[in-house]
């Protein structure tokens, strides 16, 4: 049987600060070397980990990420929000990541910026290449630009579709024929849309069926019951735990 991926979304992020070390150390603790992060640029072009489009909910910073630079955003307490004791967990770029963690864990990269423009999926493949990672890095996103921008730079990484954008978007059939045109890998739907249906007619056309958006232990038992192939999930060890009921190993 097929392994199933459980990926730590944002790190282990029900039990540390998300898209922080303490969160990625918290995976690596619970027995899973799969990560999500997200990637955006300063104001100076540095690529850094982020979900948010602004400082203002995991920093005591507020604005813009692209408004400021890499040494300013080093500034910011990324860890008190969640907790006290994560006081000292910062924003880190991306090259950060991959030289501490090399080696250890799977990084399924989110191109997140909104605005498309400065090559940033260009770039974070570069990177990959740089640090010896292109058997350890899938790439993202919910913007088709960043997935041409991906597939047109990069034939060998995997690349996955996070489809569709927005909760209360519905599933569209044209997803798959447009991700066969860009030589996808991966096509990755919201956990509440994903049946056993569109599993078997998404893995019929040579797709990897990863879901997302399992904000609770339901839908995290849901995309197993379906038959996903792996999903991105807060409580990773929660999801370890289910599949060693289900008789399922771990990818």
């Amino acid at each position: 049987m097929p392994k199933f991926m459980n990926i730590a979304h944002r790190g282990a992020s029900s039990y540390a600060p998300e898209n922080t070390f303490a969160a990625y150390d918290k995976a690596l603790e619970l027995g899973v070397n799969h990560i999500e992060i997200d990637v955006q640029l300063t104001r100076d072009d540095h690529i850094v980990v982020i979900h948010d489009d602004t400082v203002d909910r995991t920093t005591d910073g507020q604005g813009r990420v692209a408004d400021f630079t890499l040494a300013e955003l080093r500034t910011m307490d990324a860890g008190s929000w969640f907790s006290a004791e994560y006081a000292d967990e910062c924003i880190r770029t991306l090259g950060d990541t991959m030289e501490h963690y090399k080696g250890r864990l799977h990084f399924h990269i989110e191109i997140k910026q909104r605005e498309i423009a400065g090559g940033l999926a260009r770039r974070t493949i570069d990177m990959a290449r740089g640090y010896g990672l292109t058997d350890s890095v899938t790439i993202t996103s919910f913007r088709k630009e960043w997935l041409e921008e991906a597939a047109a730079y990069d034939s060998t990484l995997p690349k996955g579709w996070l489809v569709p954008m927005g909760p209360a978007a519905t599933w569209d059939d044209s997803v798959i024929e447009q991700s066969k045109e860009l030589g996808l890998t991966q096509i990755c739907p919201r956990a509440d849309i994903t049946t056993p249906d569109l599993v078997d007619r998404i893995r019929a056309e040579g797709f990897v069926v990863r879901c997302q958006g399992l904000y609770n232990e339901e839908l995290m038992r849901h995309v197993v019951d379906v038959g996903a192939d792996g999903a991105t999930v807060n409580f990773p060890d929660k999801m370890s735990e289910y599949l060693r009921m289900k008789g399922i190993g771990q990818a």
